[in-house]
């Protein structure tokens, strides 16, 4: 989605230009991150008060919220406070630990309940926010996806994200982000989980047949540079069953990328590091398409039967391949060819005509 802003909105910073924004953190994920970083072993209350300055009560208040959210704490007297098993927890602190680089403008912000972080990010941006602001929320009550769909955001079960961007390209270029971060996804799951992963043209991460994350791009066009103001960039990935299993609607075209069986909840932090790393380092390079290779390898309608689908009109075709500029190639019945920037296509079942 494009939208055009008044000339002099847009903030004309680069991929790595942007300033660092500096993160005001939370009593509890101050108190998190010293537990974990003490591995196991105990810290006083009178310590960690002293460490982060603050009351014996008010340490008292972030370990009883950590505790409320799943963290097993144990409390020891003369002894303190332990860490004593993995939090099924996002936070800050836990993502930023499996970071193996950093870029100098990531600021990770953990919100517990939003609408949509990519809406939450648009209204940061026009704000002025700066680029490289990663926002990820445990739950999405009106999650978006494509063509105005809702993407099911249940608490605890996947990881919502957006990071904020402004690149200095055009409309035509803008496509690449969407493609970069595909690839980016899918070479997350399969470092995180393993398994074949493949991706659907255009924005779609495939596990086992089915959809296992999407991605949402939403862009403001400044008229007077003619370049994107900003992108916010959206992603969700289903990592684990809701409480319940998926809706009867999506059952059968859905998937996460564990079960509940193999599930480990430093997982989520995991891939919200990774997610941002890979897609970082092709964003970095964005132009020279880096990512191209493995967006054509993991080309899920390569070869399928499929419908064009427009307004109310599916039209049969094959899809050959992805090009250049990751566009989708489909050779109609009628042997006309077309290639394809933006729109839908659903895989045609088998014995249709």
């Amino acid at each position: 989605m494009l939208k055009a802003l008044k000339p002099g909105d847009g903030i004309p910073i680069g991929a790595t230009g942007a300033p660092r924004q500096e993160r005001i953190m939370t009593t509890r994920d101050e108190v998190l991150g010293i537990l974990m970083r003490s591995q196991g072993r105990y810290v006083s209350g009178e310590e960690l008060a002293r460490r982060l300055s603050l009351s014996r009560n008010a340490v008292w208040r972030a370990v009883k919220s950590l505790r409320d959210e799943g963290c097993s704490i144990d409390a020891a007297t003369r002894r303190g406070y332990c860490l004593t098993g993995t939090p099924d927890l996002l936070s800050p602190q836990a993502v930023e630990k499996h970071f193996s680089r950093r870029a100098p403008c990531w600021d990770v912000e953990i919100r517990k309940t939003v609408t949509s972080t990519n809406t939450v990010l648009k209204e940061m941006a026009e704000g002025g926010a700066p680029e490289g602001k990663i926002l990820v929320a445990v739950e999405q009550t009106a999650g978006k996806g494509r063509m105005n769909r809702r993407f099911y955001s249940p608490a605890g079960s996947g990881v919502y994200m957006s990071l904020l961007l402004r690149p200095s390209c055009g409309p035509a270029e803008s496509l690449y982000i969407t493609t970069a971060a595909a690839v980016a996804v899918a070479e997350a799951v399969e470092s995180v989980a393993g398994g074949e992963v493949r991706i659907k043209w255009v924005n779609d991460v495939y596990l086992r047949g089915k959809k296992a994350c999407g991605i949402l791009t939403e862009a403001a066009f400044d008229m007077e540079t003619k370049r994107l103001a900003y992108a916010v960039l959206g992603i969700g990935v289903n990592m684990r069953p809701p409480a319940g299993g998926f809706p009867d609607e999506l059952e059968p075209i859905v998937t996460s990328v564990f079960g509940e069986a193999d599930y480990d909840p430093e997982k989520r932090n995991r891939i919200v590091a990774e997610i941002v790393e890979r897609f970082w380092r092709f964003y970095e390079n964005l132009g020279e398409k880096p990512f191209l290779k493995g967006y054509r390898d993991r080309s899920f309608l390569t070869g399928k039967d499929v419908y064009v689908v427009s307004g109310a009109e599916r039209r049969p075709a094959r899809a050959l391949d992805i090009d250049d500029e990751f566009r989708l190639h489909v050779r109609y019945e009628d042997s006309a060819d077309e290639y394809l920037q933006s729109g839908e296509v659903s895989v045609k079942p088998r014995g249709t005509a």
